[in-house]
């Protein structure tokens, strides 16, 4: 099975930056637009793993949840990988609480690389990101880096954790389906750090 692992942001919160996407799609044809009931925030991705390990992985993957505290965040700018002027993917960053949002995406990395299924993209720095489009060549994002670049987007509370299947199919865009998700733990106002 492909797998990654991620946080779901609320309908609500998606609403609204589909509503600020939708005029730069007709501008960007050339683009691949990711589907707005796939949007995530990938946490880490797996790759390709057997059934054994996922049997192996659960446990694990909700040993992370259950240490970390629900994290506030929000949608804002944006950016392209490798670099705008030629880049593969569009995507929408995240403010707030990124912090305790890359502590968790370690502890994922972490429990996965315990149970053989090492993130593929170990050793890079984590950037929390939403995908908004992926081109099938290079090519130059600048116009709708700079259209999106003030956006500042409603907070929104990370909650959960979710091991998602990915399914290539002949279609240009995957089908996600969550496997398991693992609440992650309420914040005590007396204990831990306000968001």
């Amino acid at each position: 099975m492909r797998l990654f692992v991620a946080i779901a942001p609320p309908p609500a919160v998606l609403d609204e930056l589909d509503a600020l996407v939708e005029p730069l799609r007709s501008r960007r044809q050339d683009l691949r637009w990711t589907n707005r009931e796939a949007w995530h925030v990938t946490l880490a991705f797996l790759g390709q793993v057997d059934e054994p390990t996922v049997a192996r992985l659960l446990p694990r993957m909700e040993c992370a949840a259950r240490r970390h505290g629900t994290i506030a965040l929000a949608f804002a700018g944006a950016g392209a990988f490798p670099a705008v002027g030629r880049a593969n993917v569009l995507w929408s960053g995240l403010s707030g609480d990124r912090g305790p949002l890359a502590r968790l995406a370690e502890s994922v990395a972490a429990g996965a690389n315990r149970v053989g299924t090492p993130p593929p993209d170990k050793g890079r720095r984590f950037q929390p990101h939403l995908t908004l489009a992926r081109c099938r060549m290079p090519a130059d994002v600048t116009e709708l880096v700079a259209a999106l670049a003030d956006y500042q987007g409603k907070s929104w509370t990370a909650d959960r954790v979710h091991l998602v299947r990915s399914r290539l199919g002949v279609t240009d865009q995957p089908r996600y389906t969550s496997l398991a998700s693992w609440p992650l733990r309420a914040r005590d106002r007396d204990t831990d750090p306000a968001p």
